[in-house]
């Protein structure tokens, strides 16, 4: 086909390699931020975003909190509740949705900086910007877990709104231990 040039072969793009960001050292230096817009409740309920928050360092999930929509009062409403249950970390890192980093082509006036960007830096937190989706790639790999595996516990603990799924679950290391001597 291609010698009766009816097919043609595809050029192929010249691809950079690029090395990995090393992962950082402790948990709290570096938390990844993401968003991610799914049919969460597997259409019992219009589409929702998750909000989550991963150690660079541990890849562990440190807030995960359902939203309407993607918005700088959700953000905020998760890193109140992080900071609250791990203290202030070293950085935030996001993409660069409008929430993060302004779109506007006039950065020389006051309002430069986004409501969450000035949050931040009155609590001492540095946010950094990625490039692309790659780059925070513990983050996007969580997300997509989490849309594979959530959605499943959600709709078998027949869970339908936001607010059941965003209630907190209950710390049973707090709860008091039978008394197993009574038993006997």
């Amino acid at each position: 086909m291609m010698e009766d040039d009816l097919l043609h072969g595809r050029m192929r793009k010249n691809t950079k390699t690029l090395q990995s960001r090393q992962r950082r050292s402790r948990f709290g230096e570096l938390m990844q931020i993401d968003g991610s817009h799914h049919d969460w409740f597997d259409g019992r309920r219009p589409k929702c975003c998750l909000l989550v928050f991963i150690d660079d360092a541990t890849s562990e999930l440190v807030c995960a909190r359902f939203e309407k929509a993607e918005t700088t009062l959700g953000y905020m409403r998760c890193v109140y509740e992080h900071v609250q249950t791990y203290g202030i970390p070293v950085s935030y890192y996001s993409d660069r949705h409008s929430i993060f980093k302004t779109s506007r082509n006039d950065t020389t006036t006051q309002f430069a900086d986004t409501q969450f960007n000035r949050a931040l830096r009155n609590l001492g937190i540095e946010l950094i910007c990625a490039h692309s989706p790659q780059a925070k790639g513990r983050v996007e790999r969580a997300n997509k877990t989490l849309q594979d595996r959530l959605v499943k516990e959600m709709r078998i603990r027949k869970i339908s709104s936001i607010e059941e799924a965003n209630r907190p679950k209950p710390d049973i290391s707090k709860l008091r231990k039978p008394d197993i001597s009574k038993l006997r």
